[in-house]
This record gives structure tokens, C-alpha cells and sequence, in this order.
């Protein structure tokens, strides 16, 4: 009867094929690669928003006119990132034939610094969201791309590894939903338990404590790594937390990631369940379907490209011990239930 139960359990967690197929550019796991021309080195050194225009060349030759422009907050900074991480707008609408058909605006995930380990914690963050993607189709796709970046008159810069993170609005209308835009704070009750669960104890598995899904940064838009997808409305259960950003994680172990200051917690490889006590029903269901799908994480994990042996059993070992340590059955509801937040 506990296999049988495991089996739907499993069936249950890998069932992706009840929302749409994603856009070409996210339908592969192919690497791509691509040469990104524009003033980067102005880029780099003045990081503003002011967008700088560029060009985006496939390896087939195709070349798309863009507009590049830094984001994001920790990584922007010259003292954490020598090469900031970009936003690609894409000006005018890509052919339809185009790996990028139907792309207006991404983010794209870049290497921070020149040396081999950085690439070692971009490929851990690319893992983490591929093993999120077994668990659930409301998760982020993303690509690979090896990347020639070139100044402006084409003299090389660096080539280094990346990856495109899907567009907000396609996660949605994958899941047959849309963006849900919601001030700077949303009510506990609007948060879909189930989803909430699942959120909150994958952040668990891999020691992440850099989000909030029900707040952003003070002054900014809800919520912090995280985006919200739903029918539009505030409803009770209605809005599905989605995370995004896992470097800060204990799986990745960037060197400039530490805990926040807040949480009682020495160091960002500590584990802390912040999930809610009101979602601790949906917990229960969420862990055991982790536990069924915790082969298919591994080997999502294993087949990153290019990622190291050594890193890889490292970053298993640390996925192996939340299974082992807090998500096995004896300890599930002394390690993660009792530390629940009301």
C-alpha cells in the first residue's frame, strides 16, 4: 500500500504536462550560444538604468537588435560583481522562425566574476531551478547559454556561461494563469496553501532565507524573490508564490551570501523552515511528494552541463542531508512543523 502511494505521489509531482508547452527558447535543454555586442565596459562601470542598445547573434547567424541594461540588487553592486547581471529587451518583435520568437523582455543570469568557481555557482543556481521544475509547472524555466560578450566595435570581452530566466507573464500563461500585481504586502489567507507549502519547504531543501513571499523590499512591489501568479484577484488561496533568485542559498554557497540578519542563524547553510503553521496540513502532502520526486531532483542536479563532479556531490550531499535530517518521516514534524511561523 506505501509504494502504491508513493508511485501516485510521484505520478502526482512530475505531471508538468497539465499546463502549456513553453516558448521556444524554453522548450529545450539544449545550450545555446550567442554573442551579446553593445558599450559593455560602459555598462559595467557606470551600472545605471539607462538602457545602452546592442545586438544578439545565434550561432546560426541570426542577429536581433536589443537594448541591455543592468538589474538587480546584491549582484549589481561593483564590490560583490565585477559583471553585473543584464536585462535584454528586445526592440521590435523577434521572427517567428526565431529561437527567441515571442520574447519581449528576460533577465539574464550572468557569471558575476571571471573565475572558474563563480561558474561552478551559476550552474548550482541553474540546478536549483531545474529541480524545482520537477515538483511543480507554476516554476520558472530557464536556458543555458554560453555567451561571447563583445564591446561595442567587437573587440572580445569574456565568454562565459548564462542562462535566460522565462518572462513572468509566459510562467503564467503556461499555468493558464497571469501576473498578479499586489502592492507591497499581501494577506496570509490570499497565498494558495498548497503552493505556499511547496514554496516554503524547497527553500528548506536548499537553505535559502533571501525571500519573502508575502512582502518586497521596503518601497518596492510584493514580494522579494519572488513573483506571484494567480486568476488576478486577492481571493483566499487564489495567488501562487513562485521563487526565483536561489544564490544566497546553503546549496549554492556564494561567497558573498550570508543569512539575513533578522534570522537566528550563523551562516546562509543553516537550515530555518519559515513556511506558515496554518499551511502545515499541505506541508505534510508537499514533503512526501518531495520525497517520491527526490530521485528526479538528483538528476536534475547531475545533468547540469558542465558542472563539476565534485561540486555535484557536494550540492547532492546537502540535498541528501534536508531528506536524512529534517524531511525524513521520524523528524518531519519535530524539525519542520514545530519551527513553523504563525
Amino acid at each position: 500500500m506505501k509504494l502504491r502511494l508513493l508511485m501516485w505521489l510521484a505520478m502526482l509531482v512530475a505531471a508538468p504536462a497539465t499546463a502549456q508547452t513553453p516558448k521556444p527558447l524554453f522548450a529545450s535543454e539544449d545550450v545555446i550560444h550567442l554573442t551579446i555586442r553593445g558599450p559593455l565596459r560602459t555598462l559595467i562601470k557606470n551600472r545605471t538604468s539607462d538602457p545602452v542598445p546592442g545586438s544578439l547573434t545565434l550561432a546560426s547567424g541570426e542577429t536581433l537588435p536589443i537594448n541591455l541594461s543592468p538589474r538587480g540588487i546584491t549582484r549589481r553592486k561593483s564590490e560583490v560583481c565585477s559583471f553585473p547581471p543584464l536585462r535584454v529587451e528586445f526592440r521590435g518583435q523577434p521572427p517567428a522562425g526565431s529561437l527567441f520568437a515571442g520574447q519581449h523582455r528576460l533577465k539574464l543570469v550572468t557569471h558575476c566574476h571571471d573565475s572558474a568557481a563563480f561558474q561552478q555557482y551559476l550552474l548550482l543556481e541553474y540546478a536549483a531551478y531545474k529541480m524545482f521544475n520537477v515538483l511543480t509547472p507554476a516554476s520558472f524555466r530557464v536556458r543555458l547559454a554560453s555567451i561571447d560578450y563583445q564591446s561595442d566595435d567587437g573587440k572580445p570581452i569574456v565568454s562565459r556561461l548564462g542562462y535566460f530566466l522565462e518572462d513572468t507573464g509566459d510562467l503564467a500563461k503556461r499555468n493558464s494563469l497571469r501576473e498578479v500585481h499586489a502592492g507591497d504586502r499581501i494577506p496570509l489567507e490570499s497565498l494558495s496553501p498548497l503552493h505556499a507549502a511547496r514554496y516554503a519547504l524547497f527553500e528548506d531543501m536548499i537553505a535559502n532565507h533571501d525571500w519573502s513571499m508575502r512582502a518586497g523590499p521596503k518601497g518596492d512591489e510584493c514580494c522579494h524573490n519572488a513573483k506571484l501568479i494567480g486568476t488576478g484577484a486577492l481571493s483566499a488561496g487564489a495567488v501562487i508564490p513562485v521563487p526565483y533568485d536561489f544564490d544566497f542559498s546553503g546549496m549554492v554557497g556564494a561567497p558573498y551570501a550570508g543569512p539575513p540578519p533578522e534570522l537566528d542563524i550563523s551562516s546562509n547553510k543553516d537550515r530555518l523552515y519559515r513556511g506558515y503553521c496554518v499551511h502545515n496540513r499541505e506541508a505534510s502532502t508537499v514533503v512526501a511528494q518531495m520525497r517520491a520526486a527526490r530521485p528526479q531532483m538528483l538528476a536534475a542536479l547531475s545533468s547540469v552541463p558542465q558542472l563539476d563532479e565534485g561540486t555535484k556531490r557536494r550540492a547532492a550531499a546537502f540535498v541528501d542531508a534536508f531528506f536524512n535530517q529534517e524531511a525524513s518521516e521520524a523528524r518531519f514534524t519535530s524539525k519542520v512543523l514545530n519551527r513553523c511561523v504563525t
